[in-house]
């Protein structure tokens, strides 16, 4: 499947028209089951056009995010100058029924390998909300850097999250954290996940069936 670049204002009302149209990276994880914010199960509902998709531009967690967006892309670009930084929210890419919203496009100068670049900002309230950023980000993050490669077909992935904690006397620290990720290194978690959202697409989307509800695993605490 050839690689498209498709030009939408990120947010725009056709933006959030094409969403419906393929798999984006905030779906993954619920297609698996995976993501704390919806179901498989609703993922193809908003996909065969039985639901709309709920409106959070209004959260507050979700207006930080938005608003941090670019100076945290450019305080990496500023930590990172062995890559050039581009950011472009007026385009879409798209290979087959998967497509890609970038937060940034990273390219490292000295080998040209191209990349992309994440952000995520989250406020942790418990050592269990933390342990989850320890060595590796978050599950549903993981996956949706997966879609990513796969729709691009680049070489690397960086994650950036900052990650909020309020102390009890209101005190706001901040941790910055940077995760690298190797597309050589993931051939087999990438090979699973497109396989899953390409079953997900003509198994269940194209012939409007209704998946199975794939519930979440069970805490053993």
């Amino acid at each position: 499947m050839t690689l498209e670049k498709i030009k939408l204002k990120h947010g725009s009302d056709k933006w959030k028209e094409f969403r419906t149209q393929g798999i984006g990276g905030s779906d993954a994880a619920a297609i698996l089951g995976l993501s704390s914010f919806k179901t498989n199960v609703e993922v193809w509902e908003e996909k065969t056009g039985r639901r709309v998709p709920d409106d959070i531009s209004d959260n507050p967690r979700v207006k930080y995010g938005t608003n941090a967006e670019k100076p945290l892309v450019e305080l990496f670009a500023l930590d990172y100058p062995q890559y050039r930084v581009r950011v472009n929210k007026n385009v879409i890419y798209k290979r087959g029924f998967m497509f890609a919203s970038l937060d940034g496009e990273l390219t490292e100068k000295a080998t040209k390998l191209r990349g992309v670049y994440e952000g995520k900002t989250t406020e942790i309230h418990s050592k269990t909300e933390m342990e989850r950023w320890d060595g590796q980000v978050p599950e549903s993050y993981y996956i949706q850097v997966l879609h990513y490669l796969i729709v691009t077909g680049w070489d690397f992935a960086i994650l950036k999250g900052q990650i909020k904690q309020t102390g009890r006397n209101g005190e706001v620290e901040l941790i910055t954290r940077h995760y690298p990720f190797l597309r050589s290194a993931l051939l087999d978690d990438l090979k699973y996940l497109y396989l899953k959202e390409k079953e997900f697409w003509e198994k269940y989307v194209i012939p409007d069936k209704r998946p199975p509800l794939i519930l979440p695993k069970l805490s053993k605490n």
